[in-house]
């Protein structure tokens, strides 16, 4: 840091030649604007004609300096002197100083500060060369010894946050600097931390390493027990160095005393590194985690983790022991678009067993355990550009329950799309009608799906039930319009299927079962299908001014859309076996698919032709704005969208119409609040085994339509920001008093209550001192916090079950009770089982250097809590301390 100082420049006056002046005269004094000039006296040489070896030029830069006052040049002090914002740069190095001298006979130079009018000592020295700076109460340098002795340091460490204050140092040469009484600390308060490590002697090697002797902390400058014998500290600006990691200790009841998140930390490289930390319980548990990082910029980047649990209850030979071995792995890779415009590779992944978050016993996996869906993707793309581009992908797919334990997964899958054709487009110019808008593409798919479980993942029996096809997909259609108002668009698709396996069926009469027979070798069959759609948009305007009041205009948009489609009936690829009910002795045919099971199913052997309904709506209003300032009317939404949809089945011989399907969301509160709701209604009966029947509702004694289930959801988010008075309110004494309770104006949740026990509707004019009563703040509007709720209704009658299935209502917030201080709480509550769900508590405290954390969970099989203090640079991470208590295991 304190590399190559200063050195005297070739234009300052020469030791032999410069002209003699009588010793009053010896101090030349300028301003610096001014500059100074030194005049040299051309001498006979003859005289004294001699050859002298000259000393070897110290410097290899030019000096340049500079002071707001004078520049003061004494050639009996052989110095010069610079005050008041005086400046000195040498190559890449720069002083600046309320007062600097520069001895140019004994190489060396000493800055300082300066007293100001006040008497206070101003202007202190700030030394800077590359990247570090040093702020010292002053510095002294040789030139000839490469040496400085530096007094009250300040120096900041760019790559570790390090700020260090010491009262002498001495820098031995370019890169070795020794301290006495130092103090370091990670608090951007260098001359008042709030903690502080104090150390008798350092070495300091800067962008390299800092090592002490007896070091001792404190905090508030009250010393503390904590001290080593020696430290090191690594400070490499590159790249991290390798180190130890410390475990956090504890103690669980099942598993006894244990260590967590103890292990290694591997800096292999710039590009890559490696985290191993583990778990060890006295019982015999132990958990083992890997980790690596890697990024080379402007190509990819990524993290791979690795987790491995055994984990034991009770203690061997007890008959309540049990042992399970969990792990999870976990894969993100991203690549730099930059990379490659044409290519992309990337990776998400997150697989394992599927109680892994459930049963792991490390705390950091306490905020996953409600993680019930596991899934992964890897993929590589490529466009092959041209007249007509194709898109070729390569991926795996993963998903995984943790509830039922099923896995499926894809491995590979290989998809190539062509482009969309235009083949009747003309060379230039838009496409207009239906036959140049005739397009069609191609797709082709191909992949092995396997569907397991977790105990057989990975094993022959799942490659051995594995399915293996290609689909191949050629849609074709077109589009144009209708008396300019309608669109109409007409399609249809081809589709061809390639397996590798399939299943016959037949019927065993004695066994009285049905056999299947996996047959493996290649099989195929083609479907088709067409159809065509109708859509238009219908708009209504109603003016509103008429009845006076700031409503203006309200706007209904309504599009409606019609669609038939048609499939014909493939039962050429149907066979059927005969089978007799011994107990009536009928005799019934079962028609059967070789491909059903299949990976892409059986082909429909029923002719299909429906056709379906939808409407969507939406409703606006315009309104005059509260502001006078604006010059248009205010648009807000009344019914975002309400849709309804139903279809009807030619080919069905009975229950023709489907169920109608209704859904919308319904504006409450302007970008706040938004309920969304949907309805099944049913225009058929049911019997009394609860089946539909071809019966019309309303004919079986009911009403038009059966409510066969329903659901209504909203979040809503509001802050203290809400309730700010610069809201825009309407001037009503009863609103003003309600805010200022902590209600809201529009009483969604309850007036609010004044706490004054004063009445604000009193028709007497308030005086001077009631007013500024009025004016005190009991609620605390600058506390900010936030709330967030969500609600969940679901109501079920498809089969007469008439009951609430889901009624739920989460909430989470957090306060910040102080500049520093935080609250937070998650939870909510089954109102159809009454109970809270999972419930988190918690507070954290930002002790500027340090920083405090409390989290508890206080109730359900979950419960634990988990405290922890520490400082927050990395550099010092180890320097904490966390207790924490883990979950009880409950059988």
């Amino acid at each position: 840091m304190l590399c190559s100082f200063l050195g005297y420049s070739q234009d300052l006056p020469p030791k032999d030649n410069a002209r003699k002046v009588p010793a009053r005269d010896t101090t030349l004094i300028t301003t610096a604007a001014e500059g100074f000039e030194i005049k040299e006296i051309i001498q006979d040489t003859v005289k004294s004609d001699t050859v002298r070896v000259n000393k070897k030029e110290t410097l290899t830069d030019k000096v340049r300096y500079k002071a707001t006052d004078y520049e003061r040049i004494s050639q009996r002090l052989k110095q010069i002197i610079l005050y008041n914002e005086a400046e000195v740069i040498y190559g890449d190095m720069k002083i600046n100083a309320g007062e600097i001298i520069l001895n140019y006979e004994k190489n060396t130079v000493f800055a300082k500060g300066i007293k100001d009018s006040a008497g206070v000592y101003t202007q202190i020295p700030v030394f800077i060369q590359g990247g570090n700076e040093v702020v010292p109460d002053s510095i002294a340098f040789n030139f000839d010894t490469q040496q400085a002795l530096i007094y009250g340091s300040r120096v900041e460490d760019q790559a570790t946050g390090f700020n260090i204050k010491n009262e002498v140092s001495k820098r031995v040469n370019d890169s070795v600097v020794f301290m006495r009484n130092v103090k370091f600390t990670t608090s951007e308060d260098i001359d008042n931390p709030e903690y502080y490590f104090y150390a008798r002697k350092v070495k300091f090697v800067p962008g390299e390493k800092l090592v002490t002797g007896l070091t001792n902390m404190y905090i508030a400058d009250v010393p503390t027990p904590i001290g080593l014998p020696f430290a090191f500290f690594p400070m490499d600006k590159q790249q991290s160095v390798s180190g130890f990691v410390l475990p956090s200790p504890g103690e669980t009841r099942q598993r006894g005393y244990f260590l967590q998140n103890g292990g290694y930390y591997f800096a292999l490289s710039d590009y890559y590194n490696l985290l191993v930390v583990g778990d060890y319980y006295t019982n015999g548990s132990y958990g083992l985690r890997a980790s690596s990082e890697y990024k080379l910029r402007y190509k990819f980047s990524g993290r791979l983790n690795f987790s491995y649990e055994r984990i034991l209850n009770s203690e061997r030979g007890l008959p309540d022991f049990t042992e399970t071995n969990t792990y999870n792995i976990r894969w993100n890779h991203s690549q730099d678009t930059k990379s490659s415009p044409n290519s992309r590779f990337s990776a998400s992944v997150n697989l394992g067993s599927s109680d892994f978050y459930q049963q792991s016993i490390n705390q950091s996996n306490t905020g996953n355990f409600l993680n019930n869906n596991f899934s992964s993707s890897v993929s590589y793309s490529k466009t092959f550009t041209g007249k007509v581009p194709v898109n070729l992908t390569l991926a795996a797919t993963h998903s995984q329950n943790s509830r039922t334990q099923e896995i499926n997964m894809t491995l590979p899958t290989a998809q190539v799309n062509v482009d969309r054709i235009f083949p009747l487009a003309p060379k230039s110019g838009s496409k207009k009608g239906a036959i140049q808008n005739i397009n069609f593409s191609y797709s082709a798919r191909g992949e092995n799906r396997f569907n397991t479980t977790d105990s057989l993942f990975f094993t022959p029996e799942m490659f051995r039930d594995g399915q293996m096809g290609v689909q191949h997909s050629v849609p074709i259609s077109t589009n144009f319009k209708i008396a300019k108002y309608i669109s109409t668009s007409v399609g249809g698709s081809y589709t061809e299927n390639w397996l590798f396996k399939t299943i016959d069926q037949s019927f065993d009469e004695e066994e009285q079962v049905v056999l299947r027979d996996t047959i493996r070798g290649f099989d195929s069959y083609r479907t088709y299908n067409g159809g065509i759609s109708f859509g238009t948009t219908v708009y209504g305007q109603f003016n509103m001014r008429k009845l006076g009041g700031r409503l203006q205009e309200i706007r209904h948009v309504m599009r409606p859309s019609l669609s038939y489609s048609y499939t014909p009936a493939f039962d050429q690829f149907y066979d059927s076996y005969t089978r007799t009910d011994p107990t009536t002795n009928v005799t019934e045919e079962v028609e059967f698919s070789r491909f059903q099971g299949g990976l892409y199913g059986a082909p429909g052997n029923r002719v299909a032709s429906s056709l379906s309904f939808s409407l969507s709506n939406i409703i606006e209003a315009k309104v005059i704005s509260k502001d006078t300032t604006a010059t248009e009317p205010k648009k807000i939404s009344l019914l975002k969208n309400l849709n309804l949809g139903t279809s009807y089945n030619f080919a069905a011989d009975s229950l023709k119409l489907s169920p109608i399907r209704v859904n919308g969301t319904l504006p409450i509160i302007e970008g706040k609040l938004n309920i969304n709701f949907s309805a099944g209604l049913d225009v058929y009966a049911l019997n009394n085994a609860n089946q539909r029947i071809n019966t019309l509702n309303i004919d079986n004694g009911g009403s038009l339509f059966r409510l066969t289930g329903a659901s209504a959801n909203f979040g809503y988010s509001f802050s203290n920001k809400d309730f700010d008075g610069s809201k825009d309110v309407e001037p009503d004494r009863r609103d003003n008093s309600q805010f200022a309770a902590g209600g809201r104006p529009d009483d969604l949740f309850g007036e609010g209550i004044d706490i004054t026990g004063n009445s604000l509707l009193d028709d007497e004019p308030l005086d001077d001192e009631d007013r500024e009563e009025q004016e005190v703040k009991f609620y605390n509007f600058e506390i900010p916090w936030n709330l967030r709720l969500s609600y969940q209704i679901n109501y079920s009658n498809n089969r007469r079950e008439d009951e609430i299935s889901v009624h739920t209502l989460n909430f989470s917030g957090d306060v910040e009770l102080g500049k520093r201080w935080s609250i937070r709480a998650s939870s909510g509550y089954d109102i159809k089982n009454p109970g809270f769900t999972y419930t988190s508590l918690g507070f954290a405290r930002d002790l500027e250097s340090w920083k405090l954390d409390f989290n508890w969970v206080p109730f359900s099989a979950r419960s634990s809590w988990y405290f922890f203090i520490g400082i927050k640079k990395s550099i010092l991470s180890d320097i904490k301390y966390d207790k924490r208590r883990a979950p009880d295991e409950r059988l």
